[in-house]
């Protein structure tokens, strides 16, 4: 990694002013760190360099990649933050104090584990960005791992699949996630890497071929309806996210349609619609796979079209058609906030972060706390929909009753029956993706009923069910005291 390729890949993104002062960055982290090496053997600013050059390739804003250059400065050398302070600013200082905070971040008993997500929380929502240059720099350390004992490698790789990559995935990075999963499984699971890479390198050749040919295809049936597509390419699925499926399908891998998919950027939400009857024209729709997350976009922002058709030899592909702006939004998720030169660098609130870091300040329990944080962070997200069309995002497994509390508390507490696609279901009814969801309350109910703490998911109605619950009980208690 050499300076002249980090200032290449950030100069289409920032002013010739900044590109100066990233330069500058990079030769006081150098001078800070001279003489120190990494395990690998190499100069201990080469670890800078690839931190800031990860989260240049996602656009993102020079003060980030200052911060990046300079976040082991105040901790591994004789620099000061105040140095740094003085040199470029409160607010790049501000980043490299909240990414020292978090150096120590370790997974070593519970007790360690809950504190370490106390602080990544926090930190998260003092200023976002700090979180992003902390992936970078995880993604270099995971890339070197080679050069450290292997106890060391397993807690790292274990440390970045329990706790890195689920946030990335909250925060919609999925270009980022995906290369933290993939550098962490290797290491982590082993054996299982070994046997993911032998059935992706069996199966993967054949459906490149048909991919391939469909998108010659698709480039001159799109040409010749004079439709506009900036970019056609196939999207192969990583090792890890394959994992994971090949699991969930019970190591069926012919129930794995996305192995690899075909990707279509176009310039306008029209030419999105155009594109996917073209496709449909040409290749039978699988039903029950058509998914617009245009018309309803999924919490995050996320947005395409998705859809899944019998290609040639009756393989089945996976199709994604988007804009270039719901590319970025769907590669980069909330790094791409600080996407481009005109993009304010100001720390933008995340709800769910925000949310989170003032219940952290009212939980001092650890086992509540890792409970809270497990559904809300380091689930799997299902989003549901009002009847108004307002788009819920609920952890997997949720119920009708989560929803009632998510939309507000009298609704939960005063539900009596739910409504699921305008079908009556009970409330302890599992949610799914897309589910259009109404409560239907009595106003006379005096609260909620406490066997709902059996199947409710979410930190928020656990909270409201139980407060009602100790409420009822002191009620009681003076009665059988007289």
């Amino acid at each position: 990694m050499t300076l002249r390729k980090l200032l290449e890949t950030a100069e289409p993104n920032v002013s010739k002013a900044d590109l100066k002062m990233i330069e500058r960055a990079y030769q006081f982290a150098e001078k800070a760190h001279d003489g120190q090496k990494r395990a690998t053997g190499v100069d201990y600013i080469e670890h800078s360099l690839c931190t800031a050059q990860t989260l240049a390739e996602l656009k993102l804003s020079a003060p980030i990649l200052i911060a990046a250059l300079l976040h082991d400065v105040p901790e591994d050398t004789a620099t000061s933050l105040e140095d740094i302070r003085k040199e470029f600013g409160a607010d790049i200082a501000k980043m490299v104090e909240g990414i020292t905070k978090l150096s120590h971040v370790k997974y070593r008993g519970i007790d360690r584990y809950v504190e370490n997500l106390r602080k990544m929380f926090v930190a998260m929502a003092q200023d976002i960005r700090v979180i992003l240059i902390k992936f970078a720099d995880r993604l270099n350390n995971l890339q070197t791992l080679y050069a450290l004992p292997a106890n060391k490698q397993k807690r790292i790789a274990s440390e970045t699949l329990e706790i890195y990559t689920p946030i990335a995935n909250r925060l919609g990075i999925g270009e980022l996630q995906a290369r933290l999963e993939d550098a962490a499984f290797k290491y982590a699971y082993p054996d299982e890497f070994i046997a993911t890479e032998q059935i992706i390198k069996q199966i993967f050749p054949h459906k490149k071929k048909t991919l391939d040919s469909m998108i010659r295809k698709l480039k001159k049936k799109l040409d010749n309806a004079n439709v506009k597509y900036y970019d056609i390419y196939g999207r192969t699925k990583h090792y890890y996210s394959f994992y994971r499926k090949f699991l969930k399908y019970n190591k069926d891998v012919n129930q794995i349609y996305d192995l690899v998919a075909m990707r279509i950027i176009v310039d306008s939400i029209a030419d999105c619609y155009a594109v996917l009857g073209i496709v449909h024209n040409s290749w039978k729709p699988i039903r029950g796979r058509i998914k617009d997350y245009i018309a309803q976009p999924k919490p995050n922002g996320y947005q395409s079209l998705h859809t899944a058709v019998f290609g040639e030899d009756q393989e089945i592909v996976e199709i994604q058609i988007r804009t270039r702006e719901m590319h970025e939004q769907g590669e980069y998720g909330i790094a791409s906030h600080w996407n481009y030169k005109e993009t304010p660098s100001k720390p933008k609130e995340v709800k769910w972060v925000a949310e989170l870091a003032r219940w952290l300040k009212t939980v001092k329990d650890n086992a509540n706390f890792l409970e809270g944080a497990k559904i809300d962070v380091f689930q799997n997200r299902i989003f549901v929909f009002t009847p108004q069309g307002d788009v819920i995002d609920l952890p997997d497994g949720a119920t009708p009753i989560d929803f009632g509390y998510h939309i507000h508390s009298d609704i939960g507490n005063k539900a009596s029956r739910a409504m699921v696609n305008n079908e009556l279901v009970s409330l302890d009814r599992t949610l799914k993706n897309g589910d259009v969801v109404q409560i239907i309350t009595d106003k006379n109910r005096k609260g909620p009923n406490p066997e709902w703490l059996r199947f409710v998911k979410t930190r928020t109605a656990r909270q409201h069910i139980e407060n009602f619950k100790n409420k009822s009980w002191k009620n009681i208690l003076p009665k059988f005291s007289k």
